[in-house]
């Protein structure tokens, strides 16, 4: 700094008024250069620290994602598995052989579990509400997220409308009908109730009497069908779960 004023100085006592004129806007030039370039880097810097940011809030519903993925698997596992004994059982009812298949109706029972998907969206909500949100906008993975999203509601939709079903159709038949033998065949040991007064006869019989109300017939037919409908969303959710983290890989790796 101090060059630049003595060749000012020079210029002055010279009467070099031109060459003056000249060297201070080259003077100017040179302060907006370094006025942009620091303000450049000041934008890069500030660029990193938020792409910093939002890749950590992507990480966070990455891990958040793998854990819907294991517990939509458990649920599309077991749904299945109830679906096949309901269609078992209900096939029974078409064949008009319940007697002879009164385990299919016992494990029928099943289908009145009130089982939810419980998605951890706390990563998605926090980024929501974030000031990077914005970042996202218009891009592939925005457009997967959005999707994942309101797909888990329809899932939330469907499930809560079938289990409120089914508790209702048990509400009902517990106005109708003495459940003591069903529940104690289903939660006292087998060797506890061959010690009781009551023969396995009368349980059974008892059962057969109880899968035979149409509410419990309903639930059967219902879960038979629906359920096919809820482990196809299901593995829908799972494919789109694996294509979000597949792109958050992309964008935290950039």
């Amino acid at each position: 700094m101090k060059l630049f004023r003595k060749i000012r100085h020079a210029l002055i006592f010279d009467n070099k008024t031109s060459k003056y004129l000249k060297y201070a806007l080259g003077e100017v030039v040179l302060v907006v250069i370094g006025i942009l370039i620091a303000l450049q880097i000041n934008n890069w810097n500030q660029s990193v620290k938020d792409q910093n940011a939002l890749d950590q809030y992507l990480i966070k519903i990455k891990a958040h994602t793998s854990e819907d993925i294991i517990q939509l698997k458990d649920l599309a596992n077991g749904r299945k598995q109830i679906a096949d004994v309901c269609k078992k059982a209900r096939n029974s009812i078409l064949e008009k052989t319940e007697d002879e298949n009164l385990f299919w109706f016992k494990a029928s029972g099943y289908a009145f579990a009130d089982y939810y998907f419980q998605p951890n969206s706390g990563g998605y909500e926090s980024l929501k509400s974030s000031e990077y949100y914005g970042k996202l906008n218009n891009t592939k993975l925005d457009s997967l997220l959005a999707k994942y999203h309101r797909l888990v509601e329809i899932i939330a939709q469907n499930e809560r409308s079938y289990n409120q079903y089914t508790v209702h159709q048990e509400n009902y038949i517990d106005t109708q009908f003495d459940r003591s033998l069903i529940f104690a065949s289903a939660f006292i040991s087998a060797d506890s109730l061959a010690s009781k007064a009551t023969p396995q006869s009368e349980y059974d019989q008892v059962f057969l009497e109880y899968t035979s109300k149409p509410a419990y017939r309903n639930v059967i037919s219902l879960a038979a069908w629906q359920f096919n409908t809820m482990i196809e969303q299901y593995q829908q959710l799972i494919e789109l779960g694996y294509q979000t983290i597949e792109e958050i890989d992309v964008v935290t790796k950039d």
